[in-house]
């Protein structure tokens, strides 16, 4: 008896295990940034790389933004299931647009880094940020690997709907 193929409809089962994929490959990388970070400083240590950039270790109990940081430690589980609702829908997504090339790229950076986020919530009660920019004493809130790819996945997520829309007309 042959083998059901694990390909089917023009590689949408290989499309979708390629995005999970992207998102392990983004998650692994975040976590294991942080953990470098955790293990090697303490909270508000860290050190200059160049003239507009540091690497500091910085907790962040809010979201983007440092957005509801003080706002009692129920941002914390608020935030922990907005992330795991939001990953859910997003497999769901891939599920159903496997082929989308940009799409699915977009949706496996933001998956990726809204999970390795959800895991920092979990283990630590707030996010672990360590990317610091900075011009003229002022300093663009710190951010971490996750936070990277969810911004580039949510450029990619706007880029596509533009070329979508234009593809319509």
């Amino acid at each position: 008896m042959a083998r059901p193929s694990l390909v089917r409809k023009g590689n949408s089962h290989t499309s979708y295990w390629l995005w999970l994929g992207l998102a392990l490959v983004v998650l692994l990388a975040d976590q294991f940034t942080k953990v470098l970070i955790v293990s090697t400083y303490s909270l508000g240590e860290g050190f200059p790389v160049t003239s507009f950039f540091n690497i500091v270790r910085v907790h962040n109990t809010g979201a983007a933004f440092s957005f509801l940081a003080s706002a009692g430690g129920w941002q914390r589980w608020f935030f922990t299931g907005l992330g795991l609702v939001a990953a859910t829908v997003m497999v769901w997504m891939l599920k159903k647009h496997p082929n989308q090339k940009l799409f699915g790229f977009a949706i496996g950076c933001v998956l990726g880094g809204a999970i390795g986020n959800v895991i920092d919530r979990l283990l630590y009660g707030y996010v672990v940020d360590f990317l610091d920019f900075h011009y003229a004493g002022i300093h663009f809130p710190a951010f971490n690997v996750a936070d990277s790819a969810i911004t580039v996945g949510a450029a990619c997520l706007i880029l596509d709907e533009i070329l979508r829309v234009r593809r319509g007309h």
